[in-house]
């Protein structure tokens, strides 16, 4: 933990808080587990803790609370890689008993942020959301998706702009080794719709590589406070398959500082040859930066961003500011 620290970064843990896995004895301990039909709910390899019972609150405290203080973490992880189901034993009905054992897991969230005010706090469970307004209140931010190096990253990112805030969104950028700069400036401009990470190869690149990623780590915070405070509009061909995209999709940020910036991906299929995008009330018109992996020819007539595209499943991002 000091030695992260000395290196000027937080140190985080992962858990999963609410579940038990098969090869843990915590498995065993079924009276503190979540029962359904009176036995104990098992989903594939994993159970749950009841969490209203006394018990349960006091052992997590032990272990989480307790674990993050002694190790002086700072970030904390929270996953859940499964699902209860429709409900759990209550008396008045299984889903009233779901209801109750949320509201008691969000009770000891609240407690973990009362006992170490500074930590930071990541809601995920990516593929099984939680990404509901209660939740996302509690959090600092959430992993937004598992399609980690798939090409539809953008389409699911720019989605959740209508759900939660892109400043809460952490979008990873999985780098490779054998990745062109063009496939490293499509991951990287990914992460301009929401928080950036980056993970993958990452010691292992040529000086090239690691010169686009920086190039995208100084345009993103350029952008960052129209990320935290802007508004968001979606533009693009309606994409009948995310899991096989084809067309384009442009997202232009709007912030109240006067600067935007327009974040353009191709997919696959036949490309157009010309994207025509019409500039938002108030999106300033001067061209400061374009952020991709070669020259690309934008310009602005008349409150119009017109972009002549070169290749499929490629992306470039703008920086628009006004003097």
């Amino acid at each position: 933990m000091d030695a992260i620290r000395e290196a000027g970064m937080i140190p985080g843990l992962w858990f999963e808080i609410e579940n038990v896995g098969r090869a843990s004895r915590a498995y065993h301990l079924e009276e503190h587990l979540l029962q359904k039909d009176g036995k104990t709910l098992t989903s594939y390899f994993r159970r749950f803790w009841n969490m209203q019972d006394p018990w349960v609150q006091e052992y997590l405290s032990e272990k989480v609370i307790g674990t993050l203080k002694k190790y002086g973490f700072g970030y904390m992880k929270i996953d859940y890689n499964e699902t209860i189901g429709i409900g759990c034993d209550n008396e008045e009905s299984i889903g009233e008993g779901l209801r109750k054992n949320m509201e008691a897991s969000a009770a000891f969230f609240e407690k973990v942020k009362r006992e170490i005010p500074e930590i930071v706090l990541e809601n995920c469970s990516s593929g099984g959301h939680r990404l509901e307004p209660s939740l996302m209140a509690q959090m600092s931010m959430a992993s937004f998706s598992d399609a980690h190096e798939c090409k539809e990253i953008p389409i699911i990112a720019a989605n959740l702009h209508y759900m939660i805030h892109p400043a809460q969104s952490q979008i990873w950028a999985v780098i490779r080794q054998t990745d062109s700069l063009k496939r490293i400036a499509y991951s990287i401009a990914n992460t301009f719709l929401g928080r950036m990470c980056i993970s993958g190869d990452v010691t292992q690149l040529d000086r090239e590589q690691w010169n686009l990623i920086e190039r995208g780590m100084r345009f993103y915070e350029k952008i960052s406070d129209v990320i935290k405070e802007g508004l968001s509009y979606h533009f693009g061909t309606k994409v009948k398959s995310t899991r096989h995209p084809k067309g384009w999709q442009a997202v232009v940020r709007v912030g109240n500082n006067k600067k935007a910036y327009v974040v353009i991906h191709t997919f696959s299929g036949q490309l157009p040859e010309k994207i025509e995008i019409l500039l938002p009330q108030n999106t300033p018109e001067q061209i400061c930066e374009i952020y991709a992996a070669s020259t690309e020819d934008v310009k602005i007539e008349n409150h119009r961003l017109y972009y002549e595209p070169k290749e499929n499943e490629m992306a470039l991002a703008i920086l628009l500011e006004e003097y």
